[in-house]
This record gives structure tokens, sequence and C-alpha cells, in this order.
């Protein structure tokens, strides 16, 4: 990296949601910037867990038997294989870390493509 990154400028760049963007690579893994509002889907990552840290906004995590609520500051890391459903109730931005080619819904078929920052 030649110089540091900021999040706020970069999350400036676009506006629709849960299309996450990278912003920097990190020892093989992806570190995103995402814009969340509404809900996502229900899925699940079988090979990794699942990093999210709210920047601005509130976040819940849906889990099957509870749910998780993150306010700025705030992080969770959704275990391996555990199907959650990420909701954001206002525009929500999200750091995102997950390895390379990780699919944002859990599969292939119907992640958003990798957009680079």
């Amino acid at each position: 990296m030649s110089s540091s990154i900021n999040l706020k400028e970069k999350l400036a760049n676009f506006s629709d949601y849960y299309q996450p963007r990278t912003v920097a690579d990190f020892n093989g893994h992806s570190v995103m910037v995402v814009k969340a509002n509404g809900p996502f889907v229900w899925h699940s990552h079988a090979d990794t867990d699942d990093f999210f840290l709210v920047l601005k906004g509130r976040l819940t995590i849906h889990l099957r038997d509870r749910d998780i609520k993150l306010g700025p500051g705030e992080l969770y890391v959704v275990p391996r294989g555990i199907e959650h459903c990420p909701e954001a109730h206002e525009e929500t931005h999200v750091l995102l870390i997950e390895p390379d080619g990780t699919p944002n819904t859990g599969d292939i078929r119907t992640a958003a493509p990798t957009i680079r920052l």
C-alpha cells in the first residue's frame, strides 16, 4: 500500500446495497466495505467465518436461534456453517473481511460480482 485508505471516501463512491467493494488485500483476504439497507438473504459459508464491523448505522444479524444487534464500532463473527441473515433498518455501512473469492450469498451462482475501489 502506498497510502492510507479513507473508508468514508470509499463508501461515498457508490450507492447500491449489498454489493461489497474491496478496498484492500490482507494475507489472502479481501477487506471490503458494503452499504446495507433492508434484509439480505439467509445464507451460510461452509468453509469460512463471516466478519462484520459496523462503521455507521445499525445492523441486525439474524441467526436461527437469536438476533445479534450491532451499532457503530461493534463487530460480530458468524461461525462457518451457521445460517444468518443481515438486516439494516436504515442505511448502514459495514466493514467485511473474508478470504478472497468468498461469495457474499454463500453461493457463487447468486453472489455479487467482485468490485475493487
